[in-house]
């Protein structure tokens, strides 16, 4: 199996069909049975690093992978009885906004989900302060400038991207919890599963920018994808239930994406965590194709002309 990666993945990038592909990991069970790393330039959330030979111990950008982890974290966080139920009233939690009037309606799932109904563009690039999330990255106060968002849709009908929404669940997690996000994410998650090196990006006003500035490396990251397959919580369940469709064949839970199939994290660039629960299997990939309109076709490419054909019944 792992020859059979290896010579298909081989032929893509030989073939220029991968472009910008930094590495590969794929476990299942407790095997990592395929690694691949590449080289090539590269940047974090806060600028160029130039070109990177990488390897299993180098930190890589997750971007919107990060949303996946905070809504993890927000599970645990609520075992623990630190934050609310998503099924309590958002505002309730942020009380410095009380002049924030008639907004009684927008609940903590409403964040989870990304259906705030809150006026939110994340389709300009992601260099340009247009953008709504790197406008509130820029801001000197993140939770005021979401949380004022005009409200354009009816909340918990529609599905609408908004970084904003993930950065409320991360200010959910530090008040609740009383430490920092990233402090919360290294004691209750990254320690407990072996994960020693992080780091995490921050905005503006210092805080950890939960919408997409954590870096961890790629074998990592799919240890957190393995605890989500195997860990049986009944928060787990909840987290990978459909609550909104946002395509035809894709659903959205709390902060995953959700195939007929499959459950995983996106992230800018090519990054994705991609679990195969009936196969018992997850796969990272992480790339440097940030900001184009088809970033995700090297990691999609590698999936489904190397991964999984490897993993086809018979096989």
């Amino acid at each position: 199996m792992p020859t059979d990666m290896e010579a298909a993945l081989a032929g893509i990038v030989r073939a220029g069909r991968a472009p910008g592909l930094h590495g590969v990991v794929v476990t299942r069970g407790e095997d990592l049975v395929f690694e691949h790393y590449g080289e090539g330039p590269d940047v974090a959330w806060s600028g160029p690093l130039g070109t990177v030979t990488f390897g299993p111990d180098t930190l890589h950008d997750l971007r919107s992978v990060t949303k996946s982890v905070v809504a993890l974290l927000y599970g645990l966080a609520l075992a623990r009885g630190h934050v609310p139920d998503p099924k309590a009233p958002l505002y309730a939690y942020f009380p410095e906004y009380r002049d924030l009037a008639g907004r009684t309606g927008l609940t903590v799932g409403h964040a989870l989900t990304m259906t705030l109904g809150l006026e939110w563009d994340e389709s300009v690039p992601y260099t340009s302060t247009a953008n709504s999330e790197i406008a509130m990255e820029t801001a000197p106060d993140r939770y005021r400038y979401v949380l004022e968002r005009p409200i354009v849709e009816d909340p918990g009908t529609t599905w609408r991207y908004c970084g904003g929404a993930s950065a409320l669940v991360g200010g959910l997690i530090a008040r609740g919890t009383g430490v920092p996000l990233e402090e919360f994410a290294r004691t209750a998650l990254f320690e407990p599963l072996g994960i020693t090196a992080f780091e995490w990006a921050r905005g503006d006003d210092g805080v950890a920018a939960a919408a997409s500035g954590l870096r961890l490396t790629p074998r990592d990251l799919a240890r957190i994808g393995r605890h989500v397959l195997e860990s049986g919580s009944p928060w787990v369940s909840r987290m990978l239930t459909p609550y909104v469709t946002i395509g035809e064949g894709l659903d959205y839970g709390y902060q995953w994406y959700l195939g007929p199939d499959w459950v995983g994290g996106f992230g800018n660039g090519g990054q994705r965590l991609y679990l195969r629960p009936d196969l018992g299997l997850v796969v990272v990939v992480t790339a440097g194709r940030y900001n184009l309109p088809d970033d995700h076709a090297t990691s999609a490419t590698v999936l489904d002309e190397v991964v999984l054909p490897a993993f086809a019944p018979g096989r």
